[in-house]
């Protein structure tokens, strides 16, 4: 029997990114579906980005300590990696992955944002670059556009939120079954002893 897990990110979390091979993995081998729920990580940012030094500074680790844990990660996992001076606000994406959900395209659509951030370092608040993505998925770009402008899924990001609030989650990435909760990036070995002790069967 297939067993339901929520999984909440966002698309400037770094260690988000860094999950979704173990997360693939996952899918193959438990019997476990996995519901997209998006979370606010940095919601105040403003439309041209805000400084990644001034995210740094939260942190009780020297800056360089922090980028080369972020690059010996990336490198470990043989995924691609750009250096990046900026966040920017994803609440737009978010809209636009929980319609590419709807469309049956979430998949893709996280990838695509992710590696737009990630890789090409582009700023995930904008309209063009949005739609680029939802280009590269091979979805409607018009119906797209259509939901940026009316916000049509901005509902379903805040019930996300008031969601992840609810719960007390604090961090991304958080895995939740029924109510166990596993968070932060961890070790494929972390994750299946998780799904696991919730009682999920392999393949």
């Amino acid at each position: 029997m297939m067993t339901k897990m929520d999984l909440y990110c966002d698309y400037v979390c770094p260690w988000c990114y860094f999950m979704t091979g173990r997360i693939d993995r996952l899918l193959k081998e438990f019997d476990v579906s996995i519901t997209w729920r998006v979370f606010p990580l940095h919601p105040d940012t403003p439309e041209d980005g805000r400084e990644l030094d001034e995210i740094y500074q939260r942190y009780p680790y020297p800056k360089a300590d922090l980028i080369e844990h972020l690059r010996r990660n990336a490198k470990a996992l043989n995924m691609p990696y750009c250096e990046r001076s900026k966040t920017f606000n994803s609440r737009l994406a978010q809209e636009l992955g929980l319609w590419a959900e709807s469309r049956g395209a979430g998949e893709r659509f996280h990838d695509q944002a992710f590696k737009a951030y990630f890789v090409n370092h582009e700023n995930l608040a904008q309209q063009d670059v949005l739609l680029t993505i939802v280009q590269r998925c091979g979805l409607d770009v018009e119906e797209a556009r259509a939901v940026l402008t009316e916000r049509s899924f901005a509902e379903a990001v805040d019930r996300d939120w008031e969601r992840a609030d609810a719960l007390g989650i604090t961090g991304v990435p958080t895995f939740v079954i029924g109510e166990k909760k596993l968070v932060g990036a961890q070790e494929y070995r972390s994750l299946s002893t998780f799904v696991t002790e919730c009682g999920v069967v392999r393949r």
